[in-house]
């Protein structure tokens, strides 16, 4: 999966962009209260899209 795909499946699901670490970008679900990273890759394993999804308490894309 594409990162910017995924990016925006999850502000498309109320995820907020948080801050940015030295090899990732750190999201938010504030109605959750759950926080997950997303890795700088231009292409991101579909097993770990799958686990950031779970993370942030987000449907699966």
């Amino acid at each position: 999966m594409k990162r910017r795909d995924l990016i925006r499946h999850l502000e498309k699901h109320g995820c907020e962009f948080f801050r940015e670490g030295k090899k990732h970008t750190v999201y938010i679900n504030r109605a959750s209260g759950k926080c997950s990273t997303v890795p700088r890759h231009k292409d991101v394993i579909d097993f770990t899209a799958k686990k950031i999804c779970k993370d942030l308490e987000v449907p699966l894309p």
